[in-house]
């Protein structure tokens, strides 16, 4: 049988990273076994689900790069299949109409609460064959009351539940809207999902889940259920900790590659390789080494990563990436110098490509304010004449390449007998308005011949003006 995996997310909120790594995980393993990737958004609960959260996904999927092969299925669009199914188990026996009310069940829980039993309804409406005038009923299934259900867990083994614990639960309301563990059961029948994988708040459903399929004659698929993400102290992961949208990480400034590597050994790991491409992933990933315990988010390793990947991607790839962020900064990344450029000048002096940008913004627009520590120290009246000198050399230069630039510099700092870091600092804080910059031959040569002298004349009618 063909594997075919499935990420089924309700769209209420963004894609958050347990729900990227459960993608992750289910395209991982469908990659490796030749199989079908299917995107599901379960959208049913029609009070919180909006076209906005669907994008969010859809966003995040595609920044990632986890492409779908089947998709994006809606189960608003699939209402009336899933009455025909709760139709079959009516007509079967498997299910039945509840009459209680609200107030009657409110009772029946306070009542087994009291003498410290696990709260369930207990099946009082299993028997009943006529309607109760004036309650619109819910329909639900008729769990089995005996026996053992088991659930071959591809990462914590096997697992077994006593039926009787297991509840007859409510799969239609009593607008007749279907519920989650009904909709599910039939998408993943329809749709021939083969292994399914998912966070582990789900493993509760999951006998409840094989019980329906069973009632309707199909053979389950296999469950994986992945251990939970914890925050850096060991507590369930919140806002509080940092980012948890994918979205807002590729805000934060990290590559898709690292977040995608970071994701993938949160709970999974091949010896002590820190480091994969998604071929070397697709090859070496295997559901069954999936650690049994919760994984804690090591923001660190992740910088990490994110730094290693703007070092070692292409040029051009990472100015595709940093061109949103030049445009989270009023920069139109299309316009001189070529962005490639400037990555290939700062990619081994940023972590980030929010970093990055900042770094950059000198590159494509002029200023008029100068970092104030670098300006005392560097934009002196000793430095104005320096600055004339440079204006004069540079302006004068053939071609403004990183050897002209560099021999034009250097000369000056002989003619006037001074030290190169008396000459290229003030340089570097009048084309940059800061004292830190890339060599400033490549700096210069990036900027542009117009542009800097034009800095360069600016700089030195500010000292002037400092002077009066």
């Amino acid at each position: 049988m063909k594997v075919r995996t499935r990420f089924a997310p309700s769209p209420t909120g963004y894609l958050h990273i347990g729900g990227a790594r459960t993608a992750l995980f289910s395209w991982l393993y469908a990659r490796k076994h030749g199989g079908d990737f299917v995107l599901r958004i379960e959208d049913t609960d029609l009070a919180r689900s909006n076209a906005e959260s669907v994008n969010a996904i859809l966003e995040g999927m595609n920044w990632l790069g986890l492409e779908y092969d089947e998709g994006p299925f809606y189960q608003t669009q699939r209402f009336d299949r899933y009455k025909e199914v709760i139709q079959q188990l009516l007509d079967t026996g498997h299910a039945y109409y509840c009459y209680c009310t609200k107030e009657e069940l409110d009772v029946m829980r306070d009542q087994q609460m009291a003498i410290k039993a696990k709260p369930r309804y207990d099946g009082r409406c299993r028997l009943r064959t006529e309607p109760r005038e004036g309650v619109s009923p819910v329909i639900r299934f008729r769990n089995p009351t005996e026996g053992i259900t088991v659930v071959d867990d591809m990462v914590r083994g096997r697992v077994t539940f006593q039926n009787t614990e297991l509840d007859d639960l409510i799969i239609a309301r009593s607008d007749g809207t279907p519920t989650y563990n009904l909709t599910v059961v039939v998408d993943d029948w329809d749709m021939q999902i083969t292994h399914v994988i998912r966070g582990d708040d789900h493993l509760n459903n999951t006998p409840r889940q094989i019980n329906i399929l069973k009632a309707l004659g199909v053979e389950p698929p296999r469950y994986a259920h992945l251990p939970m993400i914890l925050g850096p102290d060991g507590t369930k992961l919140s806002k509080r900790h940092g980012a948890v949208s994918v979205m807002q990480y590729r805000d934060d400034g990290y590559l898709p590659q690292a977040l995608l590597n970071y994701l993938v050994r949160l709970g999974w790991s091949h010896g002590d390789q820190e480091i994969f491409s998604l071929d070397e992933l697709i090859e070496l990933f295997d559901i069954a080494d999936v650690n049994h315990s919760a994984s804690a988010i090591n923001p660190e390793k992740l910088l990490w990563l994110n730094q290693h990947y703007i070092k070692t991607q292409t040029p051009d790839y990472v100015a595709r990436q940093l061109s949103w962020h030049m445009g989270q900064r009023d920069v139109d990344p299309s316009t001189p110098p070529p962005l490639r450029d400037v990555v290939e000048v700062l990619r081994d002096r940023a972590k980030t490509l929010v970093e990055m940008a900042d770094q950059s913004v000198y590159f494509f627009k002029d200023f008029d304010v100068y970092d104030e520590k670098a300006a005392h120290k560097n934009l002196t009246p000793d430095a104005l004449p320096v600055l004339q000198a440079l204006h004069a050399a540079l302006g004068a230069l053939g071609e403004w390449t990183p050897e002209q630039v560099h021999e034009s510099v250097t000369g000056v700092s002989e003619r006037l007998q001074v030290k190169l870091g008396k000459v290229a600092q003030p340089l570097r804080v009048a084309v940059t308005g800061g004292s830190v910059s890339p060599s400033i031959d490549q700096t210069l040569t990036l900027i542009g011949r117009e542009r800097t002298l034009s800095r360069i004349q600016q700089a030195a009618e500010w000292i002037a003006s400092k002077k009066v």
